[in-house]
C-alpha cells in the first residue's frame, strides 16, 4: 500500500501538484518500521512525445514500447543491473555501479536507434535518459527518494536518443570510460532544494572531444572560477587595428580582475598566446584555469562587429557565446556588457558596492583609449628606450583626453623608473612630479588602484615604509586580482625590510601572471635574497633574465646573492654583465636611489663592491 500512494505521490510531484517535502513527509511514516537506505546508480528513461506517438497509433506504439522494453530489460541485467518498475513509457533500474549503469544506458541508446533505423521518421521512438548516483530508501522492491527524483528530471536535460547524468555520477565515470562529456551548468531542478551539476554524454570516443585534464595542469586549480582571456583576434583588413582588438581585450581584463570572486590571468601572460594557434585545452593546461574567453574584434568605418565565447576547458562545452554589431561609440558600453555576460555565466556573487566600483573610469575618446595600449605594451620593456617612447605616445594621448586617469598613472610610473635608470637629472623632481600625477589620476578616479599602487612605491622611495604599505595595501583591497597590484604590495614590503611578508604576495603576482616580465622576479629575486634564500634568488634573477636579456638590475641581485653564498667568482662575472649591458653603472648612483633602510641599502652597496663593482 505505501508503495502505491509514493507512486501516486510522486506522479503528483512531477506534474507540480505535490512538492518533495510532501514526499519526505510520506516517507517520515516510514520511521514507525525499520528504513533501510543504500547508495545506488539510478536510471530513468522515458520516451520523447510519447502522446504524440500514442495519438497517431496506439497499437503500433504499445507493440513496439514493449519490444523496446524487452530489450532495455535485457541490456540492464546483462549489466548487473536491476529493473525497479516501468509503468507506462517509463523505465526505472538501479545498478551497483555507476560505471555499469553509464556503460548500460549508452548500449540501450545505440541498441534502440538501429532499430529506429527501420521504422518511418514518425514512428520512430526515442528515450531519453538520466542517471544520478544517490541514496534511496528501500520498500520492498521498490526504491523511494531525492536520488530516483533526480536521475527522473535529468532526462528533461537530454536530447532524443540522449544521455544526461548528474554531478555526483559523473565523479565516478570521468576518467573510466572512453565517452565525452559536455558541461550544461548547475541546472535548478523542480522540487530539489539545491541545483544539481549535469553532464550531457558525448556517445563517441572520448579523444573526439578536447577537453583540459586537472592533473595536467601546471598550476593547481584555484578554489574560485579562474579565466584566462585571450587575446581576441582582429579580423579586420588593416593590421593597424591591432591595437583596438588588443585594447579591447586588456579592458575586459582589467574589468574581471577588480571582481574579488574570480581568478582572473594577468594581460602579460595571455598575451604570449597572441597570433599564434592555440587549443583552449593547452591554455587551460599551461594557465592552470578552468575557463577561457576568447573572441575577435572587426572594425570598418565607424562599425564594429565583436564576437566572444566563454569555454569550460574541462568540459569544452561553451557556456555562453554571443555576437555584436554595434557602432564604434559604444564600444565601452560593450566592453561592459562582455564582462557582466562572463561574470554571470560563470555565477560569481556581486554585492551591489562591488558591481559598482567593478568598472574603472576610463575614456570615451577611441584614439587616446588606443594609445594607452600602445604606452602598456611599451612599458612593460624594462628598457631606457622603451620607457621614452612610451612617455611621448602617453603625452599624446593627454592631449586627446585629458580626463583619462589611466594616462596620468603610465606617466608617473615612467617618471619613477627614470628615477631607477638615472635618467633624470634631479631625482627629487622626478619623484614629486609622479606624485602629482598619480594624485590627478585618483581625482579623476578614486578607485583606480593602480594610482594607490603607485603612491606606494613613491613613498618607499622617499623612505617613508609605513605609507607606502598603507597605499598598496588598499590598492589590493580595490583590485585583489591584479598582478601588476600585487607586484607593487611586494615591492615595497622588500624596500621596508619585510621580504618574508612580500614572498606570498610576489608569488600570488605570478600565478596571476603565469608568463610575467622581468620584474616579477627581480622582486621575487630581492625578497628571497633578503629572507637569506640565496639559491632560490639566484634561480629567480635568472628566469627575469631569460624575459629580459638586455636589463641589468638580475645581474645586480644575482651578484649579491652569489657573494653571500660565498661564490665570489661567479659574483665577478655578474658585475662584468652590468658593466657590459651599463658602462656607466656606479655604486655611488645606485646608492642614492636604494630606498632600503640605511643599514640594509649598506650592506648591498658593500656586496656589490666585494663583487668588483665601484
Amino acid at each position: 500500500m505505501l508503495t502505491f500512494l509514493f507512486k501516486i505521490s510522486r506522479l503528483l510531484s512531477n506534474i507540480g501538484f505535490l512538492p518533495t517535502s510532501h514526499l519526505t513527509l510520506l516517507g517520515d511514516s516510514m520511521t514507525t518500521q525499520e528504513v533501510k537506505r543504500k547508495l545506488v546508480a539510478i536510471l530513468s528513461a522515458d520516451v520523447k512525445g510519447y502522446s504524440r506517438l500514442m495519438e497517431q497509433d496506439e497499437k503500433g506504439t504499445v507493440r513496439t514500447l514493449n519490444t523496446y522494453k524487452e530489450v532495455m530489460t535485457g541490456l540492464i541485467q546483462h549489466h548487473r543491473g536491476r529493473v525497479v518498475d516501468a509503468p507506462g513509457d517509463n523505465v526505472l533500474a538501479e545498478f551497483g555501479s555507476v560505471v555499469d549503469a553509464v556503460e548500460c544506458a549508452v548500449e540501450i541508446q545505440k541498441e534502440l536507434k538501429t532499430r529506429n533505423a527501420e521504422l518511418p521518421e514518425n514512428r520512430k521512438m526515442e528515450f531519453r535518459i538520466g542517471v544520478n548516483l544517490g541514496d534511496v530508501i528501500e520498500d520492498g522492491d521498490q526504491i523511494l527518494g531525492d536520488g530516483v527524483n533526480i536521475a527522473a528530471r535529468l532526462e528533461s536535460f537530454s536530447e532524443a536518443g540522449g544521455i544526461c547524468i548528474s554531478g555526483t555520477a559523473f565523479d565516478q565515470v570521468e576518467n573510466k570510460l572512453s565517452l565525452g562529456y559536455e558541461y550544461l551548468g548547475e541546472q535548478a531542478v523542480k522540487n530539489i532544494a539545491k541545483p544539481v551539476r549535469v553532464y550531457r554524454v558525448v556517445m563517441e570516443p572520448k579523444t573526439s572531444v578536447s577537453v583540459a585534464s586537472r592533473w595536467k595542469m601546471a598550476f593547481p586549480l584555484p578554489d574560485v572560477p579562474s579565466i584566462a582571456v585571450l587575446p581576441f583576434v582582429n579580423m579586420s583588413d588593416d593590421p593597424a587595428q591591432e591595437f583596438f582588438s588588443d585594447g579591447m581585450t586588456e579592458e575586459i581584463i582589467t574589468a574581471l580582475s577588480k571582481v574579488p570572486n574570480l581568478f582572473v590571468i594577468s594581460h602579460n601572460s595571455v598575451f604570449t598566446y597572441k597570433g599564434k594557434p592555440v587549443r583552449v585545452k593547452q591554455v587551460s593546461e599551461e594557465l592552470g584555469v578552468r575557463y577561457v574567453l576568447e573572441g575577435s574584434v572587426q572594425k570598418s568605418g565607424d562599425r564594429v562587429r565583436i564576437t566572444a565565447q566563454l569555454i569550460d576547458a574541462l568540459s569544452s562545452h561553451h557556456l555562453w557565446a554571443e555576437r555584436y554589431d554595434r557602432e564604434l561609440r559604444d564600444i565601452f558600453a560593450l566592453q561592459d556588457e562582455i564582462t557582466m555576460k562572463v561574470i554571470t555565466a560563470l555565477q560569481v556573487e556581486l554585492t551591489t558596492g562591488e558591481m559598482a566600483g567593478m568598472i574603472a573610469k576610463g575614456t570615451k575618446n577611441i584614439d587616446a583609449f588606443i594609445k594607452y595600449v600602445q604606452a602598456y605594451e611599451l612599458m612593460t620593456r624594462i628598457t631606457k628606450e622603451g620607457k621614452a617612447q612610451a612617455k611621448k605616445v602617453l603625452e599624446e594621448a593627454i592631449a586627446l583626453d585629458p580626463g583619462y586617469p589611466r594616462l596620468y598613472v603610465g606617466l608617473a610610473f615612467i617618471l619613477l623608473m627614470d628615477v631607477w635608470f638615472g635618467t633624470t637629472e634631479s631625482p627629487d623632481q622626478s619623484l614629486a612630479r609622479a606624485f602629482e600625477l598619480a594624485q590627478k589620476a585618483i581625482s579623476l578616479d578614486d578607485s583606480n588602484a593602480a594610482a594607490y599602487g603607485l603612491l606606494g612605491e613613491i613613498y618607499v622611495m622617499k623612505r617613508q615604509y609605513d605609507k607606502a604599505i598603507a597605499e598598496c595595501e588598499w590598492a589590493v583591497s580595490l583590485d585583489p586580482n591584479s598582478a601588476d597590484i600585487l607586484l607593487r604590495l611586494g615591492t615595497v614590503l622588500n624596500y621596508a625590510a619585510r621580504a618574508e611578508k612580500a614572498i606570498p604576495y610576489l608569488q600570488k603576482a605570478i600565478r596571476l601572471n603565469p608568463l610575467p616580465t622581468a620584474h616579477y622576479f627581480i622582486q621575487l629575486a630581492v625578497a628571497y635574497r633578503e629572507s637569506g634564500q640565496y639559491e632560490k634568488a639566484i634561480e629567480a634573477s635568472k628566469k627575469a633574465l631569460q624575459r629580459e636579456p638586455n636589463t641589468h638590475f638580475p645581474y645586480i641581485h644575482m651578484a649579491i646573492s652569489y657573494i653571500r653564498s660565498g661564490r665570489e667568482k661567479e659574483a665577478r662575472a655578474a658585475a662584468a654583465e652590468i658593466l657590459r649591458i651599463d658602462p656607466e653603472f656606479s655604486l655611488e648612483r645606485y646608492a642614492r636611489i636604494l630606498p632600503f633602510p640605511q643599514p640594509v641599502a649598506d650592506r648591498v652597496i658593500e656586496d656589490l663592491r666585494k663583487a668588483g663593482l665601484d
